[in-house]
């Protein structure tokens, strides 16, 4: 996978060098020649000096061969400029924001080309909700500008789900278990899975199944 990621400081750096790890094919833009010349002497992800602001900085980059596009520098107008070039100049499939100030997650949907954006104290909020959070519903993630949400239920006794299979749960056709924690362990979830109390549970659902995946978790009218 080749990932394009704007924005040489902590975040993005630190990122790169991860996905480089992993295997991917990275390349960081940075616009600071000073930061460019101190990361380039130790750094193992190939490194762009440039505008990401700038198409023709874009262009060169080659960030139209681009799988995903990383906006991840420190100013939240930036990151949204850059996601709106590379979705619409560049076609890029998966562009994924950071949001520094978190007044600001409104802004960062499809009308901004963004994917997916991830706002820190926002996830903390809701891994801290997911870590003490038994019988409700906790949304993870979005995605597609809002258009879906990774969410996860702890299953209480009380859950109308617990010893159900999950071909038998009824779960709505835009939305799917995809994951089940327990002891630790994560199951793949197939038709046959059954779902026991103190299962992790992760789904994806559009807002609109959401309603109706908690009464099937959680319970409830």
């Amino acid at each position: 996978m080749k990932v394009v990621i704007a924005g040489a400081g902590a975040v993005g750096a630190f990122v790169a060098s991860d996905l480089k790890d992993a295997g991917h094919d990275v390349l960081l833009i940075e616009r600071s020649a000073a930061l460019v010349a101190r990361l380039r002497p130790s750094s193992e992800v190939d490194l762009f000096l440039g505008d990401a602001c700038e198409v023709s900085t874009l262009d060169e980059a080659g960030v139209a061969d681009a799988d995903v596009m990383v906006a991840a520098t420190g100013e939240d107008q930036v990151n949204l400029v850059i996601s709106l070039l590379a979705k619409q100049e560049f076609g890029v499939r998966r562009v994924v924001a950071r949001i520094n100030e978190p007044r600001n997650k409104w802004l960062f949907n499809e009308t901004w080309g963004v994917d997916v954006s991830v706002s820190t104290p926002h996830l903390l909020t809701a891994l801290i909700e997911e870590a003490v959070s038994v019988g409700s519903l906790v949304r993870l993630l979005e995605f597609g500008g809002g258009e879906a949400h990774l969410i996860e239920v702890t299953l209480a006794e009380d859950s109308p789900a617990q010893g159900r299979t999950i071909v038998d749960l009824g779960v709505p056709r835009d939305a799917s278990i995809v994951a089940v924690i327990r002891g630790g362990r994560v199951v793949v979830p197939r038709g046959d899975t059954r779902i026991e109390v103190g299962d992790e549970v992760l789904a994806l659902t559009t807002p609109a199944s959401e309603d109706a995946l908690k009464r099937i978790l959680v319970g409830g009218g």
